[in-house]
């Protein structure tokens, strides 16, 4: 590859750039290994099987209408559902997936006091998918079932006054579009202000800002790996300035993938008790795969907003399901309410065509509006199958009571980055903060721990940003993305720990220790004067080698 246009690309998101990286390991017939993406290899199957029997079952029930019609079907009847339920169940029992819905129904009657037959209906015309979402919010039980597992898993056994609301969206990505959006559309944020991102993030929260749609000042609230990516109270404080209108994180974090410490949330509790006006949004997208995690909306419910993906736990990235969060009473009505009137008129004017009392008009009730364009509120909300989905997933994790799931998805992962850190021939340090989701490999400090600091500085001095990813893409296949891109120090790659089978992890380790090996090839070189001058503007490593194996 010629490494001349690097610094040119260095400008791409590092979701763009990795493109750029795949072209060059595939060239020629090597094995390309995309650790760049975090779509995960795995999937929760138990619920899915009960997905499709539930779909069986509701097709029966549409077709116990119209039998005097081929291939035509009715909507399902509510009276006398579960009594075809029970005789369905024990007809196909033996059938995987099955009893798994049986187990579901038995466990909203009896464990959450709603009725089984209503629960029924529900799914069997949201599986149909044959009404509009009603409510368009959320499907009315469907809520009340998610808000139990997001309770369980992003609240757990943490003290929370009143209750919250929510909207299904269509994953975390819809989740971030929405909310910018109608922040801006009901005046929480407006051009010029600023809003704190916790550092590293994932990228499009940095993007997002700087759009013509928004022109949003950034500041940036630095968790260093010195301080084990962990938000430091110096960095926290610059949150205390009131021109400072919301913080935006992602927690765990995006890429290192290490949860807020304790210390860290009971911090922002004291900043928000000093900046009571303060917006958050917390991205909690790989929070289940944390021990003991507490979410920051349980710390601090009145000024959170979490949004909530169901896409990486289960390995349902294809489905498109998230939820945003909000308390029934928040920081967001409030600033809405004490808007200048002119404002306030000019949001009467835009919600008046759905509500009679736009004043009435919850922030939440106006993200579904806007995600709608207001106009086309009364066809809003997420697909019903998807809805449906969303619902078994829950509950799989809500009859879980071992976290059997759980504690599977977290041994998967963490195997992963063993095989990884065990072929880079460097110690693997222990974090119990850490999720190990994704694994930000710092060069320098891989540099370090293999051969000295000096020779670490001088590599550092040497390559240029991104040279690194080219150069093991290029010889090894391997395509990571950068860490920069996330708001990380360079040089460094975010490698996801999600994608790729054990043994892969293993290769790339290997690919990454004989990069650096090569360097080290050069770097003795130049030291004994036999070689080029250290510089940005040198040129990689002399010797290429291929990892072994796959």
């Amino acid at each position: 590859m010629d490494f001349s246009d690097v610094e040119k690309l260095g400008s791409l998101s590092p979701f763009e750039l990795k493109d750029a990286l795949i072209q060059v390991a595939r060239e020629g017939d090597r094995l390309m290994l995309n650790a760049g993406r975090g779509n995960p290899n795995f999937l929760a199957t138990l619920p899915r099987h009960g997905f499709f029997q539930l779909g069986l079952f509701a097709m029966t029930e549409a077709e116990r209408s119209y039998i005097y019609m081929d291939n035509v079907g009715g909507f399902p009847q509510r009276d006398g559902i579960e009594e075809r339920f029970e005789i369905f169940v024990h007809r196909n029992r033996e059938v995987r997936g099955v009893m798994f819905v049986a187990a579901a129904v038995s466990y909203v009657r009896d464990q959450l006091g709603l009725s089984a037959g209503d629960f029924l209906y529900e799914m069997c015309e949201a599986i149909l998918g044959c009404n509009y979402p009603v409510p368009d919010r959320f499907l009315r039980l469907s809520e009340i079932i998610v808000g139990k597992y997001i309770h369980k898993e992003m609240i757990g056994t943490h003290p929370f006054d009143g209750n919250f609301e929510m909207y299904a969206v269509e994953g975390g990505t819809a989740a971030m579009t929405y909310l910018f959006a109608s922040m801006k559309q009901n005046h929480l944020i407006k051009k010029g202000d600023t809003i704190a991102l916790g550092m590293p993030i994932f990228t499009p929260y940095i993007e997002i800002p700087h759009l013509n749609d928004y022109q949003l000042v950034e500041l940036e609230i630095d968790a260093p790996v010195e301080n084990n990516w962990q938000f430091t109270k110096k960095e926290l404080d610059k949150l205390l300035d009131p021109k400072v209108k919301a913080f935006f994180l992602c927690n765990p974090s995006n890429p290192p993938s290490v949860r807020l410490s304790d210390e860290v949330l009971e911090y922002l509790v004291e900043i928000v008790r000093k900046r009571p006006d303060l917006i958050i949004l917390t991205d909690d997208v790989y929070g289940t795969f944390a021990d003991n995690f507490v979410s920051l909306f349980a710390m601090c419910p009145y000024n959170t907003i979490l949004v909530y993906s169901y896409s990486k736990y289960f390995g349902a990235t294809g489905w498109r399901m998230g939820v945003v969060a909000t308390h029934e009473k928040n920081v967001l009505d409030e600033k809405i309410a004490n808007l200048p009137e002119a404002q306030r008129k000019e949001l009467d004017e835009r919600y008046g065509s759905i509500t009679t009392t736009p004043r009435q008009l919850k922030f939440i009730d106006r993200l579904v509006a806007d995600s709608r364009t207001v106009a086309l509120n009364h066809t809003a909300g997420l697909s019903t199958p998807v809805q449906v989905q969303m619902v078994l997933f829950s509950l799989f994790c809500l009859m879980d009571e071992r976290d059997e799931y759980k504690e599977s998805m977290k041994q998967i992962v963490r195997r992963r980055k063993e095989a990884l850190y065990r072929e880079l021939a460097v110690p693997m340090k222990h974090d119990p903060n850490s999720v190990d989701y994704y694994h930000l490999v710092d060069g320098e400090a891989m540099a370090e721990q293999l051969y000295g600091r000096d020779f670490a500085k001088w590599m550092a001095a040497r390559t240029r940003p991104n040279e690194m990813l080219f150069h093991i893409a290029q010889r090894s296949g391997v395509v990571l993305l950068p860490g920069k891109g996330f708001g990380t120090p360079h040089p460094s790659g975010r490698v996801s720990l999600a994608n790729l089978n054990e043994y892969d992890y293993a290769n790339i380790g290997r690919a990454m220790r004989e990069l650096a090996g090569d360097y080290y090839e050069t770097y003795k070189r130049e030291k004994a004067g036999g070689g080029k001058p250290a510089g940005k503007a040198a040129a990689g490593p002399a010797k290429a080698k291929r990892p072994k194996g796959k």
